[in-house]
């Protein structure tokens, strides 16, 4: 493939509006269940999903461009149009030099967890097509350029099959999932054999499995009630890449990626640094722990190397990691429109990461890894 800047973005986000859910379900089935934005007493505005008030700080995610990052809109009129408009979207893409943009959700929960909460399960599946639809619609035909992922319903298990074969073939390339389902409603642990419908579908169907930080609040440490509402953002900030440290670990000993050797998953925000010293530490406790003899016959490293990746977006010193988590394994990412994103300096910060990078291992990261994960 021929790109124009040779940047892809493995791990942006695109802000829904208001009229994603509402122009989509049934008013007369679902009334005021439907997520819709609704404007509170202290004329802020908020999104309300089956009567409760998610957890945006904001009505939307968009720091990387307000002119003080760490504010984000309270208003809808206040969201800058190149969180929720596709056509506007790729005028930050080309003034940032991004070629193609992978796309999680914002609303929908960064790892798709919002509607997994919810115990109606119809509910659920009507809220997960309608953000399906409306992404493909609004998004994917707008510009090829856009790569979309589906989000699905966590439960039950021929529901969220259903809802992967149905998106794909709507033109969806990745799958969104959250690590840690159990933690959402009464659902089996996520290492059951319940969950292999999952992993075959995704195998079958050669689309990644994605899990994004974040998703999974009782393995991340909270921030102290003494901490005024920026400093608690930036503690959560701090502190969610690395969350994923025990997301990873799982699927390294669980067996999932052992049973399903062709799957392909993402961990994605979850910068390198950690990650490098995961595996190197996993490596060599294997052999103390008695890993070979339980039958794992690759060291965690190899079985990382065969089917994960990070993304990452800021990472200088951890690049120099790279080979131990393995080039062919690590995507490049702006984060966009979050406010820790490097837009519009992605190229810039680029440079001086890769200052030192082979230049065939820079096209890996930055273009070449996620063209082929994803089928560009």
């Amino acid at each position: 493939m021929e790109l124009k800047y040779g940047f892809i973005s493995a791990d942006d986000h695109v802000q829904e509006h208001p009229e994603v859910w509402t122009s989509r379900m049934s008013k007369q089935k679902w009334g005021e269940r439907i997520p819709h934005v609704e404007k509170q007493a202290d004329g802020s505005e908020s999104w309300i999903i089956d009567g409760q008030r998610i957890s945006l700080l904001g009505v939307a995610v968009a720091g990387a461009l307000m002119v003080d990052r760490a504010q984000e809109p309270k208003r809808w009129i206040d969201v800058p149009r190149m969180a929720y408009s596709a056509a506007e979207r790729l005028k930050a893409m080309d003034l940032d030099g991004i070629d193609y943009s992978v796309l999680y959700p914002i609303v929908g929960g960064l790892a798709a967890e919002t509607f997994g909460k919810l115990a109606d399960a119809d509910l659920e599946m009507a809220c997960v097509q309608a953000y399906n639809d409306w992404l493909i619609e609004e998004w994917a035909n707008v510009s090829p350029r856009f790569v979309p992922q589906c989000i699905v319903p966590i439960w039950p298990m021929e529901r969220t099959v259903a809802e992967i074969k149905r998106a794909v073939a709507k033109g969806h390339k990745g799958v969104i999932y959250p690590a840690s389902p159990m933690e959402l409603r009464a659902v089996p642990h996520i290492n059951e054999p319940a969950y292999d419908p999952l992993w075959a579908t995704c195998e079958e169907l050669g689309v990644p499995l994605c899990f994004h930080s974040g998703a999974s609040p009782k393995i991340q440490l909270r921030p102290d009630d003494s901490f005024s509402p920026a400093l608690a953002a930036a503690f959560s900030n701090v502190v969610r890449p690395v969350s994923s440290i025990a997301v990873l670990a799982n699927f390294i000993i669980s067996r999932v990626l052992h049973r399903f050797p062709q799957l392909k998953v993402v961990f994605a925000e979850g910068s390198l640094g950690w990650g490098a010293y995961e595996m190197e530490y996993a490596d060599y406790q294997s052999d103390a722990d008695g890993l070979p003899s339980e039958g794992y016959p690759l060291k965690p490293s190899e079985l990382f190397q065969r089917q994960c990746y990070f993304t990452c977006w800021y990472d200088r010193m951890s690049l120099r990691a790279r080979h131990y988590l393995g080039t062919a394994n690590i995507l490049w990412s702006s984060n966009f429109p979050l406010a820790t994103s490097t837009w519009p300096n992605t190229r810039r910060d680029a440079e001086l990461s890769f200052i030192d990078i082979p230049e065939t291992e820079k096209r890996q990261i930055q273009w070449e890894n996620a063209a082929k994960l994803y089928s560009l």
